[in-house]
């Protein structure tokens, strides 16, 4: 084995994250910002230092490198990486306290998006820059951990797709066997090409829809890791206007699915019309922007008599369908239309139908967060199934032997899944209720760092408390939540293992 390959993973990590701020440095330097370039410089030589100096003194150790032990890198790198992440931040930043640094850097690597920068005007254009690029590159991270960490484990989400593809991603072999150095490095050589490419494609198409460069980089990083961080407060004031909103809602698409990083249905375009995942999130969002229309119309007929004009439905329409792929995605930012939806229908907006979108997440193996909507899709099965068993109790499944197993195998895993997600967001509401929060507030934001639908948080109510008025002892708990829901609780499980622990 090459000396290189020996290096802990989180080595790499932090020469990584020099280069991060490397590239702010850079950016602005090109613009003139000396007064923020310099932090940013010092801290990139700092950070490449140390890695040097870890790798000089493990560039000769001869570990027993397992996906296991990458699993422990990984989560280390989640909570250790923000604080080294937070130094140049909190420089240029100064009336950000460590603990709000951390919390930021823990957002933007975990692809979770909430902010305490309520004014993002007022913030150097770097800084945002900076948290864009982090977040970008936590969402080739949280890929490339599931391809060549996780599936070797069967866990966060694999545990179900084995069953609905009749493999064992982890049960064939000890996962020591495997050289899990290489794997990781396979799978980067096949995700970074697409990742980056997806990026540059969108930022073309959204300078094309005549968003300036720099914002229309930094949503594009924003669309493809589903951070949601934005330069501006919202999507509406980014520019573009619909062609912006419409461009990114098909790279939403793209982005919740793995049907682009998978070589295999590359190949078979077949293989994409019979996904599970994607034929769910077409029908949810199709239906459920259906139902809010009709629940906006009616809400116009009461108010007017529906004197709201065919141009505002058709605003509603679309405001309704990309709040919901965006919440869906764990992407958590609302249409330019949907505060035009409320205004000609009078009606609030449905907080907890948002919500529930959000726990509801994206694909497998996909930057989004949430239970993901495999197991959803087990778990639909499974109660169909069981639906027709009250009124035709000697009746036969069928349907094939995939079926059978994702409704029953499937079904069981998918609901342990569920369970540990609840318990998960119960302790969250615990301790946010007993720090002060009402129970609707710590809700949403319980909720939205679970699922990492950070922007969510504000959109769920009118008038909600700003991260920035919450106290350190949130912010911590927040962070908690976020590298939790990043992880999944079956991975935290799977750590818990004694098996895990013997080997």
């Amino acid at each position: 084995m090459m000396p290189w390959r020996r290096l802990p993973l989180f080595v790499y990590f932090l020469g990584a994250s020099g280069i991060l701020m490397l590239a702010s440095s850079l950016f602005a330097y090109l613009r003139d910002n000396h007064d923020v370039a310099r932090p940013f410089f010092y801290s990139f030589v700092m950070t490449m230092l140390m890695a040097t100096l870890f790798a000089l003194a493990l560039m000769n150790r001869r570990p027993r490198i397992t996906a296991r032990s990458h699993l422990l890198t990984l989560m280390g790198t989640y909570i250790l990486l923000p604080v080294w992440l937070s130094v140049p931040l909190i420089a240029v930043v100064p009336t950000l306290t460590p603990v709000v640094g951390y919390f930021e850097m823990v957002s933007a690597l975990t692809t979770t998006g909430a902010t305490v920068f309520d004014l993002p005007e007022k913030i150097s254009l770097t800084v945002h820059f900076y948290r864009a690029l982090v977040a970008w590159s936590g969402g080739f991270l949280i890929l490339l951990a599931a391809m060549g960490i996780m599936a070797p484990m069967n866990i966060g989400g694999f545990e179900i797709r084995s069953v609905v593809l009749g493999t064992r991603h982890g049960s064939g072999t000890p996962i020591a066997a495997a050289e899990a150095s290489s794997r990781l490095i396979r799978c980067a050589e096949v995700i970074l090409p697409v990742y980056i490419s997806l990026t540059a494609a969108l930022v073309a198409l959204l300078l094309l829809t005549g968003q300036p460069l720099v914002t229309a980089v930094i949503t594009a990083m924003a669309t493809v890791s589903t951070s949601g961080i934005l330069p501006t407060t919202s999507l509406s004031t980014a520019g573009g206007g619909l062609l912006s909103e419409v461009v990114v809602a098909v790279f939403l698409i793209l982005s919740a699915t793995a049907m682009v990083y998978d070589p295999q249905r590359r190949r078979d375009m077949r293989l994409i019309g019979k996904d599970p995942e994607l034929r769910l999130l077409v029908v949810i969002c199709v239906g459920l922007p259906g139902a809010l229309f009709l629940r906006h119309w009616i809400g116009a007929l009461e108010l007017d008599g529906g004197q709201g004009g065919f141009t505002l439905a058709l605003h509603a329409l679309w405001g309704a369908f990309f709040t919901v792929l965006s919440f869906v995605t764990t992407f958590g930012l609302e249409s330019a239309y949907w505060d035009d939806a409320q205004g000609w229908s009078g009606l609030p907006t449905p907080g907890l139908l948002l919500m529930g979108l959000a726990m509801l997440g994206g694909g497998v193996a996909t930057t989004t967060g949430g239970v993901k909507l495999l197991r959803i899709y087990a778990l639909y099965k499974h109660g169909t199934r069981e639906l027709r068993r009250l009124s035709l109790p000697h009746s036969v499944g069928g349907s094939g032997q995939t079926a059978r197993r994702i409704r029953t195998q499937g079904a069981f895993i998918a609901w342990i899944f569920l369970m540990l997600f609840l318990m998960a967001l119960s302790v969250i509401l615990l301790v946010l209720t007993g720090l002060g929060l009402p129970f609707e507030e710590a809700l949403r934001a319980g909720i939205a760092a679970l699922t990492n639908t950070g922007p969510g948080y504000l959109v769920l109510h009118e008038t909600p408390r700003r991260y920035a008025d919450f106290g350190p002892a949130v912010h911590m708990t927040l962070t908690a939540a976020m590298v939790i829901g990043r992880l999944e609780t079956l991975a935290l499980v799977a750590l818990f293992n004694p098996n895990f622990w013997r080997k």
